[in-house]
């Protein structure tokens, strides 16, 4: 977890190779969705243009759906997701109906001045709608407001780590990988 522009697509791609399981990101089955332009494109497409975030119940049918897939069942790494309290109680549902337990969760700390600057580069490179000043400013405060919470709740659990997320890629990907080994030993 963390917030936009926190280097989690990146280190989620790194670290699910690592261990050789799937990455799952919420935002990748939402960028496929729009590029088709599917139903589920357009909706997602509605919301992400105004630098909202995309209804739980639709999000949470996505990562039901997608967990139950096989190259799941022997371990997985989610990548944006949770997001709120209301999602992490899915999510727990969906793990206790499937007879499996999370075993970790990380957070990538970056500095909001250096979140700022990955987010404007990324949309001018990639041209994203979404990574507008103002989108930008709105998603990060609901991150804030929302998902930065969800660290004292898997902190009370036991399965949380605090990582540094700014530095070079294959230094974090390292510090990642060992808060893993140290919560799942």
């Amino acid at each position: 977890m963390g917030p936009q522009g926190s280097g989690k697509g990146t280190q989620a791609v790194r670290v699910a190779e690592a261990l050789g399981i799937p990455a799952i990101s919420t935002g990748d089955i939402f960028r496929a969705n729009i590029k088709g332009d599917t139903e589920l494109g357009r909706l997602a497409r509605s919301y992400t243009d105004r630098g909202e975030l995309v209804p739980d119940e639709v999000t949470n049918s996505m990562v039901r759906d997608r967990l139950a897939q096989e190259d799941a069942t022997g371990g997985f790494l989610l990548d944006g997701y949770p997001r709120n309290a209301a999602q992490v109680a899915e999510l727990d549902a969906i793990l206790e109906g499937s007879g499996t337990a999370l075993d970790g969760v990380v957070e990538l700390d970056v500095a909001e001045d250096e979140l700022l600057e990955r987010l404007s580069r990324r949309a001018e490179l990639e041209g994203r709608a979404d990574d507008t000043p103002d989108a930008i400013r709105r998603r990060l405060a609901v991150y804030h407001e929302q998902t930065a919470p969800l660290a004292d709740a898997y902190a009370a659990r036991g399965i949380h780590a605090r990582v540094a997320g700014a530095g070079e890629v294959e230094a974090i990907t390292a510090a990642v990988l060992h808060a893993v080994r140290q919560l799942t030993d």
